[in-house]
């Protein structure tokens, strides 16, 4: 197993702090505020608006986009940054519609994560063609997936219980049935092993801020099958996916390839945070970090079960069904978590009883594991977590 001490290492880690939440936000790498400041000032400090052709900003998105394309499995020039992972959504599911007119079926399942069922409600709205959101059991989408649908919209990573899809089975069976597959892998990129190319998905999309460590709010991505590429249209046709912005047409022409999937203005600063946590990545691949997230769940899974008997599991045990969180039902599931926050475990709440944790294998290790154990025991077995100030709901939890 290789030694991750390095990369954990180049990470910001707040002394006395276990962190087990970067499938929700990672932490902040080092370097991130140095490569920012040198884009602050040397940037656009001196260059000002030539920033955009002297700081190569304009062409950042797609250089960008490649580099994540590594992680994914994507082929170079097929995945480009910017906007959020929902108008990321909105848009790869327009273009599955349009590529499939006659059929009126959006599948999808109930572990999907609440967005991106509303972005597609949102667009069915819009379209006012009679399309259908279909919602199953996680489960029981292969044997939904027929020659009526015609797209699916799935997350390969549940991010209440860490159940993962199989990507390559599921889009196989798409296929089969003439159906354009949508992959949401906002807790699958950097955190498993992806193969777009070789499970030959439709589009993906995901954002950064989670396992990819990008900082709040980081930009989020969109790939398309080169076979899609010259065919999908953007329902979101922003200036920037125009085949010539700066002609300042008043008709829209879509760009080629990935470049139509732009819509704003880039956010430059962001992606500098994010090519900082990038830089980070260039140091492993993702099979030695999908190998090391399996050890280090096994262990957290029999520590808490070897001790916590009142936390029922709700992550797989299979590694082939399992991404790289471990959630456990509980009841005071709120409470509990604030309790462990408070004694420097850091992990979250999902509705109605989920505590879920992440492991990053970039800055968790072996030791990590074994002191929050300690500490989830305490907790748990004295019930610490049964205090008035745990059980009163922030905003996040």
């Amino acid at each position: 197993m290789p030694d991750f001490s390095a990369t954990k290492a180049q990470f910001t880690l707040p002394k006395g702090v276990i962190y087990l939440d970067g499938n929700s936000l990672g932490p902040l790498p080092k370097a991130a505020g140095a490569n920012m400041a040198r884009v602050l000032q040397e940037e656009w400090g001196q260059m000002l608006i030539t920033g955009w052709n002297k700081a190569g900003w304009m062409d950042q998105p797609t250089r960008t986009g490649d580099r994540i394309a590594r992680l994914i499995g994507a082929q170079p020039g097929h995945v480009v940054m910017g906007d959020t992972l929902s108008i990321k959504v909105y848009q790869a599911l327009a273009s599955a519609l349009a590529l499939n007119p006659d059929r009126r079926v959006i599948l999808s399942d109930s572990g999907n994560f609440p967005s991106d069922l509303y972005m597609a409600q949102g667009l069915i709205a819009t379209l006012g063609q009679g399309h259908e959101l279909r919602v199953v059991a996680p489960e029981e989408v292969a044997d939904n997936i027929t020659p009526e649908v015609a797209a699916t919209l799935l997350t390969e990573v549940d991010y209440r219980t860490g159940r993962m899809h199989d990507m390559r089975a599921l889009t196989r069976r798409a296929h089969d049935m003439g159906v354009i597959t949508v992959w949401d892998l906002a807790h699958t990129a950097g955190a498993t092993q992806v193969d777009l190319a070789g499970c030959d998905a439709d589009f993906a999309v995901g954002c950064t801020y989670k396992y990819l460590n990008g900082g709040p709010g980081a930009p989020a991505f969109i790939y398309v099958n080169p076979r899609h590429a010259e065919a999908a249209l953007p329902a979101l046709s922003g200036w920037l996916g125009h085949e010539a912005p700066f002609a300042f047409d008043l008709a829209y022409r879509p760009g080629a390839g990935i470049e139509r999937m732009r819509v704003g203005t880039p956010p430059v600063l962001a992606l500098a945070a994010l090519e900082a946590a990038l830089d980070i990545w260039d140091m492993t691949d993702m099979a030695q970090v999908r190998a090391q997230s399996l050890a280090l769940t096994d262990r957290f899974i029999a520590g808490i079960e070897a001790t916590c008997p009142m936390l029922e599991l709700a992550t797989p045990r299979a590694h082939a069904e399992r991404g790289s969180q471990v959630s456990f039902r509980f009841a005071e599931g709120y409470a509990a978590m604030q309790a462990l926050i408070a004694r420097g475990v850091i992990g979250d709440f999902r509705a109605p009883d989920i505590m879920r944790f992440g492991f990053t294998p970039l800055f968790i290790d072996a030791a990590d594991v074994d002191a929050a154990v300690a500490i989830i025991t305490d907790v748990m077995q004295n019930a610490l977590w049964d205090r008035p100030e745990y059980k009163t709901r922030a905003k996040v939890t």
